[in-house]
């Protein structure tokens, strides 16, 4: 039975949260508390499979499951005949455990916050229907080794996180955040299944590897690129196509938008995939590390200077999420901008992208973090406007320590992870430039003087009488928040441990694209 259990990991990463979505109508039913304990034992198992499955790949290797065939682990060198390029297949390398922890970590806070964040809200049957429908989505997108299946993963993300955005109403604003959001990821998908389009009907293929191992970088492959790259850039909030981020991010409920930023993130994966294991060595390795940093100071840039003069506190973070997606962005693309350069990628290429995919996991802790401890405001003040708030320090000292955590890790100060991360990326991408080094440590400086401002409007102050009833929320939303809190002080005391366990395998999976080929061609 444990061995069954094992094998079938790739398959209950999605089909546990899809499972846990459609039943919840049913359980519903049964009232609350039933309902509760569902989503909790759901989000529990989910989290345990997506844990042992990131651990099973990063101790033996990238893991294969080909959905509907008699040996699920078959590849097409075992079988030259199958017609495998068009089934399902996941295929789970280094790169996809990390972003599966990723998701992991995000859920299992979010999940055990939203219990008690969204206990007194109408409609939650289907709120965690959507919910779940998301995380499959997420999980589907990391984990599949087919680029159509990518698209309707994409999609499922699509359609339940606009529904989610949409779920408060709040006088009509979240229903625009999420007719907009649905809209722009409509376009996204149009294109991205016009690229898959082009490319099958050249290749007759739709694995990524298989295709890979074909494309002739024609004409018509490089529309392609263009339609899978600037639609992925889009969902992950990168300048200038982030103009749906700050809407969207600010009406969801602070529970949907730290989980929003995992699925941006996924699209993020999305585009490293295509680019480095689609792609590869077919392009110009320059121009296209140059588009990446190019969007990355856009990005770190144009964030944090439309964060500073925002008022209200989420929105203020939704233009932080823009900014840091940048640093990303900028890491990798140093890293993809040397390929071509053994001794550059030895010296620092490697590095910058280890920084980038490290903060990647990093972020998604500091900003769900951020997103969660301003639910909790919202939800006891009734209010997001920081001319509006103050003094919470008093009622809220849980929340407040939680909040610090996560402003300082996210602003780079030690000994938090966002140190950590940032420290690689300052010092790889300044060997390439010393100027975009300059440039994302002055983003740093600019992001700890908003987040001071934010910190004293929030929580300093002598007592207000419009506060005297407010008291700290829940216990599960500080178990939750406590959750991310923990990662973010353990990875910043201990960063050399994830970097080496699960960065360094993840930057290696992602530089080898032979290796990701081989892994379903064989020897063909």
């Amino acid at each position: 039975m444990q061995t069954f259990l094992i094998s079938h990991l790739p398959a209950l990463l999605v089909a546990l949260p899809l499972l846990c979505g459609f039943l919840m109508p049913v359980i519903g039913r049964a009232g609350p508390r039933v309902r509760n304990g569902w989503v909790l034992l759901g989000g529990a198992l989910t989290a345990i499979t997506g844990l042992l499955l990131a651990i099973q790949v990063l101790r033996f290797g990238p893991v294969t499951y080909v959905f509907g065939a008699a040996h699920t682990t078959q590849t097409l060198a075992e079988n030259p005949a199958a017609a495998f390029p068009i089934r399902i297949m996941f295929e789970i390398d280094a790169l996809g455990a990390l972003m599966i922890i990723n998701t992991t970590l995000a859920t299992l806070a979010v999940i055990i916050y939203s219990v008690a964040a969204e206990a007194k809200q109408s409609g939650l049957d289907m709120f965690y229907a959507l919910f779940y429908l998301l995380i499959a989505g997420v999980y589907g997108m990391v984990a599949t080794g087919d680029l159509f299946n990518f698209f309707v993963f994409l999609e499922i993300t699509s359609l339940a996180g606009a529904a989610l955005v949409a779920y408060r109403i709040d006088r009509g604003v979240a229903v625009e955040a999420g007719l907009k959001y649905a809209l722009l990821s409509t376009l996204a998908a149009l294109a991205v299944l016009t690229a898959i389009g082009i490319l099958f009907g050249q290749y007759n293929a739709l694995n990524i590897a298989a295709l890979a191992s074909r494309l002739q970088f024609t004409p018509l492959d490089k529309v392609a690129l263009c339609l899978l790259i600037v639609p992925l850039a889009m969902k992950c909030g990168a300048v200038p196509m982030h103009f749906w981020t700050p809407d969207v991010y600010t009406t969801a409920p602070s529970s949907v938008t730290a989980f929003l930023v995992i699925s941006s993130q996924a699209s993020l994966y999305g585009l490293f995939r295509v680019l480095f294991s689609l792609y590869g060595a077919m392009l110009s390795w320059a121009t296209f590390g140059w588009f990446l940093i190019i969007l990355g100071v856009l990005s770190a840039f144009i964030g944090v200077t439309m964060a500073i003069p925002q008022k209200d506190v989420k929105r203020l973070m939704a233009y932080h999420a823009v900014s840091q997606t940048g640093y990303m962005l900028l890491a990798v693309g140093v890293g993809l901008a040397v390929l071509g350069n053994a001794s550059a990628l030895a010296k620092f290429g490697r590095a910058a992208i280890a920084g980038g995919l490290f903060h990647i996991i990093n972020y998604a802790s500091c900003k769900g973090l951020l997103f969660l401890t301003a639910g909790a405001i919202f939800l006891r003040t009734g209010t997001r406007n920081l001319n509006r708030l103050g003094a919470l320090g008093h009622a809220m000292p849980v929340t407040m320590v939680l909040f610090m955590i996560a402003a300082l890790a996210i602003a780079g100060i030690p000994p938090f992870n966002g140190f950590a991360s940032k420290l690689m990326i300052y010092q790889s991408v300044f060997h390439f430039s010393p100027l975009l080094a300059i440039v994302a440590m002055i983003v740093s400086i600019l992001t700890l003087a908003s987040f001071v401002k934010v910190f004293q409007a929030l929580f300093m102050g002598p007592r207000r009488p419009e506060f005297a009833n407010v008291r700290e929320v829940p216990r599960p939303m500080l178990i939750g928040m406590s959750v991310l809190a923990a990662y973010i002080v353990i990875a910043g005391i201990f960063p050399q441990f994830f970097v080496t366990r699960m960065i360094a395998p993840a930057v290696n999976a992602l530089l080898d694209r032979a290796g990701y080929i081989a892994t379903i061609l064989g020897g063909i």
